[in-house]
């Protein structure tokens, strides 16, 4: 297939519009960056305050528009206070963003030719359909999470969810094995995305998770950011659902191995982090032995209490391991952060803590041997991309599934409770930083990095799908 280099005279013009969230936004704008290598126009639109952040983060040039490629702006629909806080953010995105949406593309000098929405923004599809433009939906996670969404509606007309009460999440219901779905055979209810948790059928996330299923539902054309090899039994099981389906991951080697094809310059990551990144941690990496540092991050939602960060502390010290730890400012839940002073100095001697990173610099470097993870799928995408084996601690949406597919699908990782204890924590770090369980996670995930590599080289499956999508959203632009 042909690659189109980027020209005035190209009539495809696609419009992005990702979840407001930093994992979408990153994973949307490596797509972006990747087809307006192939010719085409695009339009990416943040909300305000993101867009804000963006900014803030990577300088005031680093949105700049340039040819063929421009940032656009809707507002978020809440106030500033309440930015990260995600019902609200829910709320305002199935109530507000449509209209906002739609008041934006009437403003647009190019005429959309295409819209690729976020499979978490729902109003994209009832856009297309009132502007009457092709649309795709983009599912920035891992096909097995997708596939777990898309069940939802399912789930609730066998009565499966929502739970009955409270007692549900305690008394081994949600140990409930669910062998109708293919590609995920003998799946626990609680393996599937958290809206299964909820007690409350009025539940904001429960509801906004069935309004993404039902708009999936229209759709012809998904994009999913995993590839096939990995999840192969999965997108066996979506091919008679969805005539299309591109499977496109990992982006950021494909962007290299693009770039290099086409002799452009590499673009950098401003643009990408809603926070500002830290370096100085890889600094602090080079003096360390290989495989000998635990790192640790979160990602950009997940929260937790004071004590449940405490004793995840207090375990990767007494692993006696070198760690670096990323606490972001609003990664505990109400409380300021404060360490004993016992535990500060382990922190002095062992540990490097930053507020956030260049993540994919940091699970590159030689000395990074873990990687204590959320499961969130921009993390664990990353992590396999590097060969870096994982502990996981789950905390909500798509997680409990990747984590299910980390540990028994693709054996590169352990699960630590769910209630956060020290000594658990203590003991998997040194299993997997040097224990023989670690060792053979570490084999197998440099194998799946073998595998990423070539997926996403010239010939590979990913490397030919998105040529596919490029060349299909050409042909929309002509039709």
């Amino acid at each position: 297939m042909e690659t189109v280099l980027v020209n005035s005279e190209s009539k495809a013009h696609v419009v992005f519009v990702p979840c407001p969230a930093q994992s979408h936004i990153k994973c949307m704008l490596k797509l972006a960056r990747l087809l307006h290598l192939k010719g085409i126009h695009i339009t990416f639109v943040n909300t305000e305050i993101n867009h804000n952040h963006l900014l803030k983060s990577g300088g005031p040039h680093c949105l700049d528009d340039e040819p063929g490629f421009q940032f656009k702006t809707i507002p978020d629909g809440i106030p500033d206070d309440l930015r990260w806080d995600r019902l609200e953010l829910s709320k305002s995105i199935l109530t507000n963003f449509l209209g906002y949406f739609l008041d934006l593309v009437a403003r647009l000098e190019i005429p959309v030719t295409c819209i690729i929405g976020d499979g978490m923004t729902p109003f994209t599809v009832d856009a297309a359909e009132t502007l009457k433009v092709p649309t795709m939906q983009f599912w920035t996670f891992s096909a097995s999470a997708f596939w777990g969404y898309y069940q939802a509606p399912n789930l609730i007309e066998k009565k499966l969810i929502p739970l009955k009460d409270e007692s549900c999440l305690t008394n081994g219901y949600l140990e409930t094995i669910i062998d109708w779905i293919p590609g995920l055979e003998a799946i626990r209810l609680k393996d599937l995305p958290g809206y299964v948790r909820t007690t409350d059928p009025n539940d904001v996330d429960y509801n906004f998770v069935i309004e993404c299923a039902k708009a999936t539902r229209k759709i012809s054309n998904i994009i999913i950011h995993t590839f096939e090899d990995l999840e192969s039994t999965v997108i066996k099981a979506l091919n008679p659902i969805f005539p299309h389906i591109y499977t496109i991951g990992p982006l950021e080697l494909l962007l290299k191995h693009i770039q290099n094809e086409q002799e452009t310059k590499k673009l950098d990551n401003k643009g990408y982090s809603l926070w500002k990144e830290e370096p100085e941690c890889l600094n602090w990496l080079q003096s360390k032995e290989p495989n000998s540092v635990i790192y640790v991050n979160f990602g950009s939602l997940a929260v937790m209490s004071a004590q449940q960060l405490l004793e995840f502390g207090w375990g990767i010290a007494n692993s006696n391991h070198y760690f670096l730890w990323i606490i972001r400012p609003n990664l505990v839940v109400g409380e300021s952060i404060v360490f004993p002073q016992e535990l500060k100095e382990i922190i002095n001697k062992k540990g490097f803590i930053a507020s956030w990173c260049p993540q994919e610099e940091v699970l590159n470097h030689p000395s990074v041997g873990g990687f204590l993870t959320h499961c969130g799928w921009g993390s664990t995408i990353e992590s396999l991309t590097a060969g870096v084996p994982m502990l996981c601690w789950p905390f909500l949406w798509d997680q409990p599934t990747i984590c299910r597919q980390i540990c028994k699908e693709w054996k590169v990782g352990m699960e630590i409770g769910e209630t956060v204890k020290r000594d658990e924590v203590e003991k998997l770090t040194k299993e997997l930083i040097g224990g023989e369980m670690g060792k053979q996670m570490r084999i197998q995930a440099m194998e799946w990095k073998k595998k990423i590599e070539i997926a996403t080289s010239p010939n590979g499956s990913s490397f030919l799908n998105v040529e596919k999508l490029a060349n299909d959203i050409h042909m929309f632009s002509t039709n």
